[in-house]
């Protein structure tokens, strides 16, 4: 069960070598970008902090062509917590377009007897496995879990998992599992814009392996069911970027950006993979290979400015409105309006 899932309620190998980013100081700025936009995670009930980071980024960004949530949207999934998340959005200005990806605290109903009584013991406490589905779809405007959306002309694609895993398996729980549909849909719509020489968005709530901060931790090893066949298809293009929650890991660590290259796709300068970080609280290594909580006021987003030429992610504190840091990337393709 996964570290927090009490709060509110294997793999095989891929051979990979670390590739280091350009620095943002080593390239210059000009010029205005062909979109800007911003992704968030890790709401959990934390609607305070949600307003403020919707506010920071109206300030921040305001031409934002869409916004971004890489899971968690809610504590536990019931619907009057969705409902609650979109009266803050209602109250808030944000972009027309937001692309929400499904997370594992989306499916812990069933380890609730009502709001207010936690019972573990007796899960699924009467609850299906497909009404959770059904609560995201109605509040994500959808009926798949998986989705594309565009942000200024830039494709964001939305992954997620098809099934809550201990529904099939009791030794599993917030694993993710892909359909056949699924993986077929990543592949042709990854080449479809390879063709046209875009850069492609990835969001998906769980860290890939051995990639961003808290991702090496035992906590996480072992997230994705199908993690080598998952890589073996984005590692295939270097303008790929892939957005990832779960950990809630500060962006102020070393590894919140990293470069995943995938042993036999022919990319040999592997794809980009971003931390989040998370409006909720948030996490760090402890030295022991576990976590400790971040002291103070935490509540991290990143904004995502795409070029012709190049993509730069930057990290933002919303709870001190500042800056953390930022890598610029260059695009392979130095893309076009194809």
């Amino acid at each position: 069960m996964h570290r927090r899932s009490l709060l509110t309620a294997a793999t095989g190998a891929v051979a990979t070598v670390a590739v280091a980013p350009t620095p943002a100081s080593a390239l210059p700025r000009p010029g205005r970008p062909v979109t800007a936009f911003n992704v968030i995670s890790d709401i959990q009930g934390d609607l305070n902090d949600l307003g403020v980071a919707l506010r920071d980024m109206r300030a921040t960004n305001p031409g934002s062509s869409g916004l971004a949530i890489a899971g968690d949207i809610t504590p536990r999934g019931y619907d009057a917590e969705y409902a609650a998340v979109r009266a803050v959005f209602d109250r808030n200005a944000h972009p027309g377009t937001v692309a929400w990806a499904i997370g594992n605290h989306e499916f812990y109903v069933p380890k609730w007897r009502d709001p207010d009584t936690l019972a573990q013991a007796t899960w699924p406490n009467g609850t299906t496995e497909d009404s959770l589905f059904r609560s995201f779809y109605t509040f994500a405007g959808r009926n798949t879990v998986f989705a594309e959306h565009s942000f200024g002309g830039i494709p964001v694609l939305s992954l997620g998992t098809e099934r809550y895993m201990h529904y099939h398996d009791p030794q599993l729980w917030d694993e993710v599992w892909f359909s056949e549909a699924q993986f077929t849909w990543l592949t042709e719509r990854l080449a479809y814009w390879a063709r046209r020489r875009k850069p492609v968005m990835v969001i998906t709530h769980h860290p890939l392996p051995d990639t961003v901060s808290g991702s090496r931790n035992k906590l996480y090893l072992r997230d994705y069911l199908q993690a080598e066949r998952l890589l073996g298809i984005l590692g295939r293009y270097q303008d790929v970027f892939v957005f990832c929650g779960h950990t809630h890991w500060d962006l102020r660590l070393s590894d919140w950006y990293v470069r995943r290259v995938v042993s036999g796709t022919a990319n040999l300068s592997g794809f980009s993979v971003i931390n989040t970080g998370a409006v909720q609280t948030g996490y760090t290594d402890n030295g022991q290979g576990g976590e400790v909580a971040v002291s103070g006021a935490f509540n991290q987003g990143l904004q995502v400015e795409v070029y012709a030429d190049r993509v730069v992610v930057r990290a933002r504190d919303f709870a001190t409105g500042t800056w953390l840091k930022e890598i610029t990337v260059p695009l392979s393709t130095r893309g076009t309006d194809g």
